[in-house]
């Protein structure tokens, strides 16, 4: 009995930990973000900001990022395609197809994946950068010297994220909706002009700012993780690589909980347009 007490009283303590844990990091990344994003806009108005750091960081983003999120979006345009039309065929409402198959890459689709690419490829890049930085101690030799680590190597990433994440949330909605387009029509399920027509009369111009808006939130989620994860990484290199890890299923999650809230948010909020 009293194996079976110490085993409860451990698990109870590893959650409470683990709890307070998750509570901490939640109000560090808060205040991360808040940082940064302060440091940014007075660096700019000021005329002290990083361009150059900005210019590099944004370069770096696009060429690691670009490529991938194209080769993600075709499919992903071609397997909603294929899905809607399936379902649309059943239950004879073909002519809806290019509103639910642009609607649904537009305001879910499309943010989502520049997200995901954002976090994974951009943000554990960031991450292994940052974190590789802080075990060989460069990050306190910064401080050591007066300079601010997060307003001289977070804010310039952070700006450069959401630059990023707003191109790119425009290149993969066109890349997935003209792929989807091309399976509808070439496969004989819709004509062009009834597909277009569907989109023109549901979508509206609120949808690509949902989009944006939530590239930008996205982005700036994934690239506080990544950034907050590398500051604080330490034990070699083991220490960069869980970092990392970390870091990716973190941002993951966020992404997920924050697309539903937004989502839900717009909803409720914004007319829907319809025929």
């Amino acid at each position: 009995m009293s194996a079976i007490a110490a085993t409860t009283r451990s698990g109870a303590g590893n959650v409470i930990g683990r709890a307070r844990q998750g509570v901490v990091t939640s109000g560090e990344l808060v205040v991360l973000a808040f940082e940064a994003i302060r440091f940014a806009v007075a660096d700019i108005v000021t005329r002290r900001f990083s361009w150059t750091e900005f210019l590099l960081q944004a370069w770096f983003m696009t060429r690691v990022s670009l490529l991938p999120t194209i080769l993600v979006a075709i499919p992903f345009g071609v397997i909603i395609s294929v899905q809607i039309g399936a379902v649309a065929g059943q239950i004879g409402a073909t002519s809806f197809q290019g509103a639910v198959n642009g609607l649904g890459v537009l305001r879910q689709g499309a943010p989502l994946v520049t997200s995901l690419m954002i976090a994974g490829a951009v943000g554990s890049a960031i991450t292994s950068d940052l974190g590789a930085r802080n075990v060989r101690e460069e990050i306190d030799a910064l401080r050591v010297m007066g300079i601010n680590p997060v307003q001289r190597l977070v804010s310039p990433r952070i700006v450069a994220a959401l630059l990023v994440s707003l191109l790119l949330t425009v290149i993969v909605a066109m890349t997935a909706m003209v792929a989807g387009f091309i399976m509808t029509v070439g496969s004989g399920s819709s004509s062009s002009g009834t597909y277009l027509d569907s989109f023109v009369a549901f979508s509206q111009p609120s949808d690509l700012f949902l989009a944006e808006f939530k590239a930008l939130v996205f982005g700036l989620i994934a690239t506080v993780v990544a950034s907050h994860k590398g500051l604080h990484a330490s034990g070699g290199p083991k220490g960069v690589a869980d970092a990392v890890n970390q870091a990716v299923v973190l941002s993951v999650i966020l992404l997920a909980f924050a697309n539903v809230l937004i989502t839900q948010t717009y909803v409720m909020l914004v007319p829907q347009a319809g025929v």
